[in-house]
């Protein structure tokens, strides 16, 4: 059985440089890459702002979902991962304020540093759309 592959591209650079995609479908799987807070310009948003950061993440988790055919409802995981944990209140607010009713499984864990200073939290995501197994 083949199962179609679809992969979605921010553009960003460090995609060619990896070889990575900012998303990829495969059936009705949908995993997102980790993201963090940079805009179309390749600018930080929410400098030393966890809050801000997350906020942003997640409304560019919700583009590329809505993208490959989902919504922030089919997520079944988000991956967390901050420079500081002491400030997992901001982080958390922010996934509370959009993931409060959806409740995926998450995990948040602290990393000594992520690959630009500035950046405070990446996020990763898990999407299952469509009524398989039911």
């Amino acid at each position: 059985m083949n199962i179609k592959r679809t992969n979605f591209s921010s553009g960003a650079k460090w995609e060619a440089i990896v070889g990575y995609s900012r998303a990829v479908r495969m059936g009705n799987t949908i995993e997102v890459t980790g993201t963090v807070a940079v805009n179309e310009e390749n600018q930080l948003v929410g400098k030393d702002n966890g809050y801000e950061q997350a906020k942003f993440i997640i409304g560019k988790i919700e583009k590329v979902l809505k993208q490959a055919g989902a919504s922030l409802q089919d997520v079944v995981r988000t991956r967390m991962f901050v420079t500081d944990i002491s400030r997992w209140e901001e982080y958390g607010k922010a996934h509370g304020e959009y993931f409060k009713d959806i409740r995926p499984c998450t995990t948040m864990v602290e990393v000594k540093a992520l690959i630009e200073p500035g950046y405070l939290i990446e996020i990763e995501a898990t999407a299952i759309v469509g009524d398989e197994g039911r």
